[in-house]
């Protein structure tokens, strides 16, 4: 059996910047192992699979170490591919994925996400994080699935030291949560952020486009302001510019295909 997959960065105006994502347009599922196996095995933080379901496509992620519930930058991708290797007609195509309806639309060299607001909520693991990060922080949030934390917030004072943090990766893994998100006031932008998530394979993300589920409605409250330019300072770096609309965020970019290529199994 062959497969073709397509690689692509994401949140990137230029090759090799932003985030990578690999993409397989699938005519039905794979079994669950071996799909987390390819995902092993192309080692990107994100590798999204997708089959046409009526008019729209659902949509799975995988890390290298685990399937996540939403991804931002690999449904950039998998758009950008659907459009530009496939030839998917219209402007708009529309997702179903374990986390609800997602939507990605074309503005001129844009791709816009459309995914639903993830409001973080104030919790007490402020002495914890603090310990694990090894600096001040203003304050936690986490984010809620149930009464279990699916991902913490850490505010920083400045952008300053969001980009000097060096991480514990081992620290990091041991909080609760898939992962750890830092950010703080840009200096050029609204704001800025980091994404550490080496419990599910992924040390720093370059580029997190779920994490600005959570992030814009902060910074949008925060800043009494809708439209928001966000940079995420990972050594591969990416815009993304957001918009808050009621309970959905809008989280824009562009993205570039870098290679195409078939895997053979047996």
């Amino acid at each position: 059996m062959q497969l073709e997959f397509h690689q692509v960065d994401a949140f990137a105006t230029q090759p090799f910047t932003g985030n990578p994502a690999m993409v397989y347009r699938l005519d039905s599922w794979l079994d669950d192992a071996l799909m987390q196996q390819i995902a092993a095995e192309h080692n990107l933080a994100e590798t999204a699979f997708l089959i046409r379901e009526g008019a729209s496509w659902h949509i799975r992620w995988f890390t290298p170490a685990a399937e996540v519930p939403l991804c931002g930058h690999a449904t950039l991708a998998s758009a950008h591919v659907l459009f530009e290797v496939y030839d998917e007609p219209g402007e708009v195509i529309d997702f179903t994925c374990l986390s609800g309806a997602l939507r990605v639309s074309r503005a001129g060299s844009q791709l816009v996400l459309d995914f639903p607001v993830r409001q973080a909520q104030p919790c007490d693991l402020q002495a914890e994080v603090e310990l694990t990060l090894g600096l001040p922080v203003e304050s936690v949030l986490a984010l809620y699935e149930g009464q279990r934390i699916q991902e913490l917030l850490a505010i920083l004072p400045n952008e300053a030291a969001v980009r000097a943090y060096q991480p514990d990766l081992a620290a990091v893994a041991k909080l609760p949560g898939l992962g750890l998100l830092i950010s703080a006031p840009g200096d050029q932008h609204d704001f800025v952020s980091r994404y550490f998530a080496p419990s599910i394979g992924i040390n720093e993300d370059p580029v997190t486009g779920s994490s600005h589920c959570m992030l814009t409605p902060y910074w949008a409250q925060r800043l009494d302001k809708s439209r928001l330019s966000a940079f995420q300072c990972s050594a591969r770096g990416g815009e993304l510019h957001c918009e808050l609309i009621g309970e959905r965020v809008k989280i824009a970019g562009q993205a570039l295909l870098i290679a195409s290529g078939r895997l053979f199994l047996p």
